[in-house]
Order: C-alpha cells, then structure tokens, then sequence
C-alpha cells in the first residue's frame, strides 16, 4: 500500500477495512490525542479498543463507559464553551465511535473516530492559537498507512 496523502485516499482506505480493523485503527486515531482528555476512563476504553483479543462482553462494556464518559465531558463544557474541556468531549466521541459496531455509525467507526479527533485539535487549536487541526488529518494520514502496511 503506498502512503495515504489525501481525505478520498483516505476515506477509501477506511471504507476498505471489516469491523475490527476499523475499531483498532480508530482507537490509534484516538491515542493520538489522548493528552486532550482528563478522564482516565477513555484511556482505558482505548486499551480495550485497540486489543484485538476482545471479547464482545468488553466491548459492550468499554462503548457504555465511553458514552458516560462523553456525557460528562460535555457537562463539563458549560455553556461558557471551555475549549479546553470541548477538546476532552471531541476525545471522547473519538473513542466512543471507534468502540460502536459498524452499521450503528454513521459513514464508519474509523472515520467518526477521525473526525472527532480532528475536532479535539480544533477546539485546541482555540485555545492556544496554534495551527495544528490540519496537522492531525496529516497525521491521521500516517497513522493509517503505518496500519495497512504493518
């Protein structure tokens, strides 16, 4: 597989991987913004997410895990729009799509993951006026091509 260097690229490679490839490279997606989310339970849904020994049971358990969690990090937002708390939820959702089987998301786990990820750098990006939302898709990109290629 050559290197993936655009969205349709992209896209095309996602749409090209059965259920637990799209929910391990989701959950890589994730890792890779993991520091923008406080809540310990997403870096252990994440574990359960990337694991290619689990069983159905722990992924039943790890998606409701990261709903809840999702609903709390959006509490924490206010209506005040704290991006740094936003940036937490976007994780959140990142994590809670990779873990939701495919045909109950939208357009695939993988790339819900990915955009929710891609919106958790955003929401930084707010916050300390750096430029790095169009960096994750770059990254994103990387992350996937490592993954076929492995």
């Amino acid at each position: 597989m050559s290197e993936i260097t655009n969205d349709a690229e992209f896209r095309k490679a996602l749409d090209g991987l059965d259920a637990t490839r799209q929910r391990q490279v989701g959950a890589r997606f994730v890792e890779n913004v993991i520091a923008l989310c406080s809540d310990h339970r997403i870096a252990r849904a994440l574990k359960v997410a990337g694991d290619s020994e689990v069983t159905q049971e722990e992924l039943a358990d790890a998606l409701k895990t990261a709903r809840a969690t999702t609903f709390d990090c959006h509490a924490r937002c206010g209506s005040e729009g704290d991006w740094s708390e936003q940036a937490g939820y976007f994780v959140a959702r990142a994590a809670t799509a990779a873990l939701t089987p495919i045909g109950q998301m939208p357009s695939g786990p993988a790339w819900q993951a990915a955009l929710s990820s891609r919106m958790a750098q955003t929401s930084k990006s707010i916050v300390t006026g750096d430029d790095t939302a169009g960096q994750e898709a770059k990254q994103q990109y990387r992350i996937l091509s490592e993954f076929l290629n492995s």
